[in-house]
């Protein structure tokens, strides 16, 4: 569940750089990270820390030179803010994401005070904070401990240390397999089976008759390999997907064409059929979008 989202940019090197997200109790999370208030993950050059209360986590994003304290203290703030301004039904009932958005105000007002060290430490008392931390200090989270998001495991942020990358998001999602999708992929693995045992056997009559063809396997093995590959476009998603599968199916026409002497009429309908059916489910099978209505 998540509850609000603010976007902030770096102004120095030791801003407070964005507050990922508001999120209900420990989602995504493994257990353990539930019993800490305090928590750190280190990934290169910047430190993702978080507090815990009452179920709703606060996390924020600053470069690796900003101090503890202050980014526990900024969390803290925000924490009680958030409270005064929220009442535990309203929380515990909220069910679409960005419904607390107007707290991005807050949000921006108090990153703003944040950022500019000099003028803030007059303003606030780091001694709670700085006694808490030397008490209990923060949690030291490792990627390992986090469950997989939307299916996908999180990936090692080891080669990226120290770098100032981030590594590239997981493929999207597509959307759930329907029952032509699945018969065009079962068909166009059928085709490239087919393609493929007649490869072998061109390839047997090669091998006892010399005046035969050696570009008929070349047709055939084509023509498995464009099978495949619509079976992959169909199941996951890359760029230029659409062009991609179109290519195919002209690859498949092709072959087939080529192949004209060694297949009856129905054989190449047939081949030609499954390969503009693939390539119709690929183009309808598009990846997941936003659901509708996020109140923003």
């Amino acid at each position: 569940m998540n509850l609000g989202f603010g976007q902030v940019s770096i102004k120095s090197a030791g801003d407070v750089y964005d507050l990922i997200c508001l999120r209900g109790p420990c989602e995504g999370w493994t257990p353990t990270l539930c019993l800490y208030r305090l928590c750190t993950l280190k990934t290169g050059q910047y430190n993702i820390n978080f507090i815990s209360s009452l179920g709703v986590s606060y996390m924020m994003l600053c470069t690796e030179n900003y101090p503890s304290v202050l980014a526990f203290c900024f969390l803290d703030e925000l924490q009680k803010e958030f409270i005064t301004t929220y009442d535990m039904l309203r929380t515990n009932t909220a069910i679409r994401p960005y419904c607390f958005i107007e707290f991005d105000n807050i949000i921006q007002r108090t990153k703003q005070r944040y950022n500019n060290t000099r003028s803030l430490s007059t303003k606030i008392n780091l001694a709670d904070m700085q006694m808490e931390i030397k008490l209990r200090p923060p949690y030291q989270i490792s990627l390992s401990e986090f469950g997989s998001a939307n299916g996908f495991a999180h990936l090692s942020a080891v080669e990226f240390k120290g770098t100032g990358k981030i590594p590239a998001a997981p493929h999207q999602r597509l959307e759930p397999l329907t029952l032509p999708g699945i018969v065009s992929f079962i068909l166009s693995l059928l085709c490239g089976a087919l393609n493929l045992i007649r490869g072998f056997h061109a390839i047997e009559s090669l091998l006892q008759n010399e005046g035969e063809d050696f570009s008929y396997v070349i047709a055939f093995f084509l023509g498995t390999a464009a099978c495949l590959y619509q079976c992959y476009l169909f199941v996951h998603y890359t760029g230029w997907r659409n062009a991609k599968s179109f290519l195919s199916f002209g690859l498949i026409c092709l072959c087939n064409m080529y192949l004209y002497e060694l297949r009856n009429l129905w054989q190449l309908f047939f081949h030609v059929t499954v390969g503009a059916f693939s390539t119709l489910q690929i183009r309808l099978r598009q990846p997941q979008g936003k659901s509708p209505d996020y109140n923003v």
